[in-house]
């Protein structure tokens, strides 16, 4: 049977990666001492944390204070995992009372400098990218009996699935680094004051905003288009009269991810957004544009089978308890006439069930307890357990892979492409749900992408529900296949991403580049739906000249270099790609796998010839933010004229039989990770 026709047979194939990571294995972020205890612990006196969410993505302030209670000078190292698509753009020090903001520099070069620094004596700090795992920051000295203070900023898009938008401050370190785990240990408590506050800015409505397990925090609507969230505490305080300190609460500890959600009110149509940046209307501008497709792709009601690819090797130990609750609440869930496969993995993969079970009370209960007696051990072989889930699908059955796991391969077949090549070889569709920081996201998201699927991130602090529910709508509804986008009418390049795959139920797409002159462009969305061609057009002006979002520059220059590394991860190193991507790091003063950020005396900066082009670039950015805050919130919606689309977004109210909202409040989290959809309705 060709691909084409599996393909009109509506084969759907759903590849849940959830690293379940609540065991002990999991570091926090923090500061790192060695475990052989030679160098005594630094304090993290300080923790301050400032969001601003508008135009389609968030800019994340942190700003730290370390202490060194001990008798001679110190360098601090803070570790903490790498935000979803987040690139650093600003690493500043507090010298002399003044801050200095750094450079950045090819990876080697910025420690080469740094260490010079140290080995002199003089103040000097560095931020640098651990692949996809962390962003590692070094201070030295920290002076005996004193303090050090460190600002960063970083940035990311933001994005609504399903009505439901939702940004992450990761603080929950993964665990997945080996060798970082065995040689260091972190101090994750803030022994002073602790602060994470948060403004919304949407001209879209918002009903509600929320932080799953922060009773504590408060929120506010200030107006009808901005929300603010505040959390924080303050652990000590001069007594009146006295200098010295009372306690009044534990210290914070920086341990688990702090997650706001906010709703869309229903209704809001389908819609077209572009933010530009183009302050010379003689140059090139960059661009982003924002599609979130109407809700029109239709409910899919057939039956499933379900096949879990269970990582059962010794990273797991600690987590398998809860893993194993899951999956045998999950099976509970199924109807009589479903059917499912367990493949388990560590180093090999072998097969729990012999080839597909109906899904009746006696195999339900008889696997569950089979797969709560494993004992988890050894390595972790992915590309083996995937291939054995992979084999033997129908193609008139819809199936589901569970493949829980946190992503990071390290017996047999590790190499990205060959992942990849795998997974082409199938008319296979991964709906990836990948939990808990620093599991390999790229290489999940790349199988995900080659795929034609969907790949959602969780974290530990999330309300689980309301991920799985965006999710389950991907595959209990059509989608939108082979997706490309045409803009005609003026000269658009360097657009990312370069393939767009699939457009899922309430899934929004995020295009970014560059673009020459201005004036009217028409706009094209077109793909498949079920095998039958479908488009959508509008057209919209270009502006001539725009300066207000000076951030789009390094946002698309992060996306590109993601890309092109990908690409290599894919194909395999390639040095003008790696070139490629070190230039635009170095252009747009960006921390990357292959450039670093570096912070020194101004004196030194001037001795080295270091051109201050980031301390430039964040002036720029920093009026603009001001700019924009005394501003009212302006709507960015560029189709209203001639909608693109005809229907509403799509959202987690169906016809008012269920308010997906006050479910995220009131089911409990795992049970229906693995959730089955109704029979009636065809949903979760």
């Amino acid at each position: 049977m060709n691909l084409s026709t599996l393909f009109n047979k509506g084969w759907r194939i759903v590849v849940v990666t959830a690293a379940l990571l609540v065991g002990g294995l999991t570091q926090a972020a923090g500061l790192l001492t060695p475990t052989d205890g030679s160098l005594p612990a630094l304090n993290i006196k300080d923790h301050h944390v400032s969001v601003v969410v508008e135009d389609g993505y968030a800019i994340t302030t942190v700003e730290q204070v370390f202490h060194n209670p001990h008798s001679r000078d110190l360098e601090a190292i803070y570790s903490f995992p790498v935000p979803k698509h987040g690139a650093v753009s600003e690493f500043t020090m507090w010298i002399d009372g003044k801050p200095v903001i750094g450079e950045v520099l090819e990876k080697k070069e910025a420690r080469r400098v740094y260490e010079e620094e140290k080995a002199a004596g003089r103040d000097a700090g560095i931020t640098e990218k651990d692949s996809y795992k962390t962003f590692d920051i070094s201070v030295s000295p920290v002076r005996a009996g004193q303090d050090t203070r460190i600002r960063l900023v970083y940035m990311q898009t933001t994005s609504v699935d399903t009505g439901i938008g939702r940004y992450v401050y990761p603080l929950e370190e993964g665990g997945v680094d080996e060798q970082k785990l065995a040689f260091w240990t972190a101090n994750d408590k803030v022994s002073n004051s602790f602060s994470f506050d948060m403004k919304m800015r949407s001209a879209y409505p918002i009903d509600a905003l929320r932080l799953p397990n922060q009773p504590q925090a408060v929120i506010q609507q200030i107006n009808r288009d901005e929300w603010q969230v505040n959390l924080g505490n303050s652990n000590s305080v001069a007594e009146e009269g006295t200098q010295t300190s009372k306690s009044l609460q534990p210290a914070f500890v920086l341990e688990k991810d702090l997650i706001v959600y906010w709703r869309h009110q229903d209704g809001i149509p389908g819609s077209v957004d572009l933010v530009t940046y183009k302050p010379d209307n003689a140059k090139r501008g960059t661009f982003m544009l924002t599609l979130t497709p109407g809700d029109d792709l239709q409910p899919i009601t057939e039956g499933s089978d379900w096949i879990f690819v269970l990582d059962i090797s010794g990273s797991m130990s600690g987590k398998y308890a809860t893993l194993a609750d899951g999956v045998q609440r999950a099976l509970g869930k199924m109807r009589p006439n479903d059917r499912f496969r367990i493949v388990l993995f560590n180093n090999s993969a072998r097969e729990l069930t012999n080839g597909y079970v109906n899904a009746t009370h006696e195999n339900v209960q008889r696997y569950s307890q089979e797969v709560s007696a494993v004992q988890p051990g050894n390595g972790t072989n992915l590309y083996s357990g995937l291939r054995l889930g992979l084999d033997s699908l129908e193609a008139d059955r819809t199936s589901a892979i569970v493949l829980v796991t946190d992503g990071v391969a390290n017996v047999g077949e590790t190499k990205q492409r060959m992942f990849i090549k795998m997974l082409k070889k199938v008319d296979a569709r991964l709906f990836t749900f990948i939990m808990g920081n620093s599991a390999n996201r790229p290489m999940l998201e790349a199988m995900t992408k080659a795929s034609n699927g969907f790949a959602v991130s969780i974290s530990n602090s999330d309300d689980i529900v309301g991920q799985i529910l965006a999710a389950t709508s991907k595959v209990t509804h059509q989608a939108l296949h082979g997706v490309k986008v045409k803009i005609k009418g003026i000269k658009t390049t360097d657009v990312t991403p370069k393939e767009i795959g699939s457009l899922y139920h309430g899934e929004q797409l995020i295009l970014m580049g560059h673009y020459w002159d201005d004036g009217l462009a028409q706009v094209e969305v077109s793909g498949k739906v079920s095998g039958q061609p479908k488009s959508y057009q509008t057209n919209f002006t270009f502006p001539d000249k725009s300066d207000q979002h000076p951030e789009l520059e390094r946002l698309w220059a992060y996306a590109s270099i993601e890309q092109m590394q990908t690409e290599m991860e894919d194909f395999g190193e390639k040095v003008d790609l790696k070139q490629a991507a070190t230039d635009l790091a170095l252009e747009y003063s960006l921390v990357s796998d292959y450039t670093s950020m570096v912070v020194m005396r101004d004196e030194q900066f001037a001795a080295r010839n270091i051109e201050r082009r980031n301390q430039q670039r964040n002036a720029v950015e920093k009026s603009s933010q001001n700019q924009r805050a005394a501003t009212p919130v302006t709507s960015r919606r560029v189709d209203s004229h001639q909608p693109m689309y005809s229907a509403p977004r799509a959202g987690h109210r169906g016809g008012g039989a269920v308010d997906f909202w006050s479910l995220l409040m009131l089911l409990p989290l795992l049970p229906v990770l693995f959730g089955k959809r109704n029979e009636e309705k065809g949903t979760v």
